[in-house]
């Protein structure tokens, strides 16, 4: 069997002279970069430097739409209304839109930051405001999320879906992320092993030693990590090892 996987990292966070992550290491390890639209990091300048090296290492770049919280980074839930959410998406991906193309690129996709990724996970009306301002502005856009509801409402309206797994943060028992506030100094060579396990067994174990089912598409790096760099390169030579593909999110969509 041949097993494919996109391999994501939350990129361009940050923010005029704060600086967050290895960008420019880390990029070429992925296939696609989910890159910080303002809202909760990222800047024009930044929003430019980070497609800039996308498009050097060929990777798929895809608008990381967060709340509009760059104090909290975007990790505080916040009350909302649909139609907010709707105009906060059209913003940050309109904007995003005209960097790639910019540098002769498109957006290949948009994916949840922090607080609003669960939030979209639970609520359909939330999740409907996302994928409505996408098929508003390209339906071939890709909506990168955790699943569920989400794929069925991305589906209704002809918006791609791609599910994606973590192996750089855990989940409980239900199936749900532990979210971090700061993120943890995590073992390269285990997240490598959940990596290729997730892949090829579509199983990864919670904080109370049990193994979930989990069909993932793609892998997310976080890339504030203090060793994200490390993790993804770790992650992408056992992959490879292991026989699998690394392609970017529009190759999964592809009829």
């Amino acid at each position: 069997m041949v097993y494919q996987v996109d391999l994501n990292a939350d990129m361009g966070e940050s923010f005029g002279r704060w600086t967050l992550g290895d960008d420019a290491t880390l990029m070429p390890q992925l296939t696609s970069a989910n890159i910080a639209c303002g809202f909760h990091g990222g800047d024009p300048h930044v929003m430019r430097e980070t497609v800039a090296l996308a498009v050097e290492s060929s990777v798929g770049i895809g608008a990381h739409i967060g709340l509009p919280d760059l104090l909290g980074f975007g990790r505080r839930r916040l009350e909302i209304s649909a139609t907010e959410l709707h105009d906060y998406t059209l913003f940050q991906l309109g904007a995003l839109k005209a960097f790639a193309e910019a540098a002769s690129s498109r957006v290949q996709h948009v994916k949840p930051h922090g607080s609003l990724y669960a939030m979209i996970r639970d609520d359909a009306d939330l999740a409907n405001a996302v994928v409505s301002a996408i098929a508003e502005t390209d339906a071939k856009v890709i909506l990168l999320g955790a699943g569920g509801q989400q794929a069925e409402i991305a589906a209704a309206a002809g918006v791609p879906f791609v599910s994606e797994g973590y192996v750089d943060l855990d989940y409980d028992a239900g199936g749900r992320l532990v979210l971090e506030r700061v993120k943890k100094l995590r073992d390269p060579d285990v997240m490598a092993t959940r990596a290729v396990r997730l892949v090829t067994e579509r199983k990864m174990v919670t904080v109370d030693d049990t193994d979930l089912d989990l069909a993932a598409d793609s892998i997310c790096v976080h890339g504030d990590a203090p060793n994200a760099s490390a993790i993804a390169t770790a992650i992408r030579m056992a992959l490879e090892g292991a026989g699998v593909e690394l392609v970017p999110l529009a190759a999964l969509t592809r009829p």
